[in-house]
Formats: C-alpha cells, sequence, structure tokens
C-alpha cells in the first residue's frame, strides 16, 4: 500500500475547510449529511473541526458493491427524514468519482428545498467523472487510482487506515 495523502494533510485540509464553514455558517441552523459508509471518519473529524453548532445525519447509498467498479446503479439504501426547509444542508462525502451517486443524492434532497445546499468532498476524482455534477469544496484532486483508507475501502477492508492508500496491483 502506498500513501497517497497523510494523516497530517488530512488534518490541516479538513481544519481549513471547517474553519471557512464556520465563519460563512455562524448562526445559520446548519445540517451535515455524511454518506455511509465511507464518508463517517470524515464526518466525526469535520464536524468536530467546526466551532459552531450543527446537527449530523447520514443517508447510505452504493453503486460498488464487492468490485472496485461502479456498476452505474445507484441505489439510496438509508435515507434522512428531516424537514429540509429548515436547514443549510452540507452533504460530507468521501469520494467523488463517476459522480452518479452524488447527483442522485443532490437531486433527492434539492427536492426537499432546504435553505442551501452545498457538497464538501474529501477527495475528487474528476477524469472519472460522468455526471454533470462538481463539489463545492474539495479538500483533495486525485488522479484516476483507486483508493483506500480514512473511511474508504475495498471489499469492506481498510476503512481503518488513517491515511488516504493507493491499492496495489
Amino acid at each position: 500500500m502506498n500513501v497517497l495523502i497523510d494523516e497530517e494533510q488530512i488534518r490541516l485540509q479538513i481544519e481549513r475547510t471547517a474553519a471557512e464553514v464556520s465563519r460563512r455558517y455562524r448562526g445559520r441552523p446548519l445540517l451535515m449529511v455524511g454518506i455511509l459508509t465511507g464518508s463517517f471518519i470524515f464526518v466525526a473529524d469535520f464536524v468536530r473541526a467546526l466551532d459552531i453548532p450543527c446537527e449530523v445525519c447520514f443517508m447510505a447509498a452504493s453503486s460498488y458493491g464487492d468490485s472496485d467498479v461502479s456498476s452505474g446503479d445507484v441505489k439510496i439504501t438509508r435515507d434522512i427524514d428531516r424537514d429540509l426547509s429548515k436547514y443549510d444542508v452540507i452533504i460530507l462525502e468521501d469520494i467523488v468519482d463517476t459522480g452518479r451517486t452524488l447527483a442522485r443524492i443532490t437531486e433527492m434532497l434539492k427536492e426537499r428545498h432546504p435553505l442551501s445546499l452545498a457538497v464538501i468532498t474529501l477527495l475528487d476524482k474528476p477524469a472519472r467523472r460522468e455526471a454533470d455534477l462538481e463539489p463545492d469544496v474539495s479538500l483533495f484532486t486525485i488522479p484516476d487510482l483507486f483508493v483506500v483508507g480514512y473511511g474508504l475501502d475495498y471489499a469492506e477492508k481498510y476503512r481503518q487506515l488513517p491515511y488516504i492508500g493507493v491499492m496495489d496491483s
């Protein structure tokens, strides 16, 4: 396993981005929506870095199964039941690859009329983008590599790694 982004780089980018979110959303009703399962570590570290109150909930969607290639069939397996019209909503995503999953989720959430909707992703892989969607904030842009760690997995393994690593061929 080769380290692509180490723990310190992740921590610094989260702190910088959380400081900006804290400044921009101070005094506003903020709901952070994590996309399970890959984002759980990112969500935990991100909300701890905020210095403003927020609520947290999770959705789950999948298009990978046990493969390292997206099937293209996005399934929402866990939805949220909040009245989004009362919140500024920020989706926290682990990685934007083809963008299909995130496009489906943002479309669903926009239909619920949040006060505002933004997407912050830990990793952005624009070389594989198929959906017409760009995150509002990307902490890191990466090349077209299959990565694991910091919540991201391959067949449910490697989520515990404290860094982003590239799978050996």
